[in-house]
């Protein structure tokens, strides 16, 4: 492991200078690698272990999007894409990348296909970690590991075709074996990570459900509608507010702190800029604190799981989440961002 300092704290981290791709298929030889689910995670890490040399099984629902998917991607009916509970018999090394939900309705078939000495690997420590919630609870004699992507499926997908790679953290939950540690720096590799950071299953958990509701996602866009709806309350246009709230944010500085840093970015925009930021940055910071206690600790005791598992688990899930994304779509903020989007030189060269 290569030791990096993070601002003072020193911290053990994996590239493939330590663990190159050839020690990764030395390693992952004499396995049978299976996807379970083709959804989010599931196209970018088969199509990415598939193009660095590793032979892979796909299971899905047979006939469903997911499963045409896959044929489109280039797996066989048969031959590399199986019915779910077929594909799991099939593995030495068994992949969830089922939605978490998912993963807790189908644990009954995936269970039964696990044999002595099988390694089964998440990307998210959501089904062992609340496992009273979830009732995944794995036998004692196979290995159960984790490598998480710090991004969504199609940035893994992306990263990993312009040789950046993507960062993923992991973690070793139980070592039957005495070659856990090894298969899951392997699969690290494998699936084209751009460094793998470790963890445990509970911190990769509590991190990624604050994250997710946090700064990444909930946050993000809630703040982003107040801002944009104070603009045009006070008489910005569509595109002005728009423009100020998200274009610039994420077509230009997001770019520059991505690249060097929120100090150089500060640095290399207008004194005025510089000055404004400076003051309200801990005037926000304060105020969002307190929800961003409350998020925590509503992770940390299962809250959020619970809601997650109710929600998602009900028949009418896809019908009513359609709806509360159609708001969004329809909404003048993000109508606005559709239009400012067409006009870039680039999509308007289509």
């Amino acid at each position: 492991m290569a030791k990096v300092d993070f601002g003072g704290v020193v911290e053990e981290v994996i590239t493939s200078e330590e663990f190159s791709l050839d020690k990764a298929r030395e390693v992952l030889k004499d396995e049978t690698i299976v996807v379970l689910g083709y959804g989010v995670q599931g196209p970018a890490q088969s199509l990415n272990l598939k193009d660095n040399g590793f032979s892979v099984i796909i299971g899905q629902l047979e006939g469903d999007e997911y499963w045409n998917k896959a044929i489109s991607d280039g797996f066989v009916p048969g031959e590399t894409l199986f019915p779910l509970e077929k594909a799991a018999r099939k593995g030495t090394i068994i992949k969830e990348l089922l939605s978490d939900a998912g993963q807790a309705a189908t644990w009954p078939q995936v269970k039964k296909c696990l044999n002595e000495g099988d390694a089964l690997y998440f990307s998210h420590g959501f089904s062992i970690v609340y496992k009273d919630l979830t009732g995944v609870v794995p036998p004692e004699n196979i290995d159960v590991i984790m490598v998480a992507p710090k991004g969504s499926g199609t940035n893994v997908r992306r990263n990993f075709l312009d040789g950046s790679g993507i960062n993923s953290s992991f973690a070793v939950h139980q070592d039957f074996t005495g070659r856990a540690m090894e298969r899951t720096l392997a699969l690290g590799i494998a699936i084209g990570s751009g460094y793998l950071f470790p963890t445990t299953f509970e911190k990769e958990v509590y991190s990624d459900l604050t994250g997710e509701r946090g700064v990444l996602m909930g946050c993000l866009a809630g703040t982003m509608e107040a801002q944009y709806n104070v603009l045009r309350k006070n008489g910005h246009s569509p595109s002005e507010a728009f423009n100020e709230t998200v274009e610039e944010l994420t077509q230009s500085l997001i770019r520059l702190v991505g690249e060097n840093g929120m100090d150089w970015m500060f640095s290399n925009c207008s004194t005025t800029a510089q000055r404004g930021a400076l003051d309200w940055a801990p005037k926000f910071r304060d105020a969002v604190a307190p929800l961003f206690d409350d998020l925590y600790d509503r992770v940390k005791t299962g809250k959020e799981t619970k809601r997650v598992l109710e929600a998602n688990s009900a028949p009418d899930y896809m019908t009513k989440l359609r709806k509360e994304l159609n708001v969004i779509k329809n909404s003048e903020m993000w109508k606005a961002g559709a239009a400012v989007r067409s006009l870039r030189p680039e999509n308007r060269k289509k």
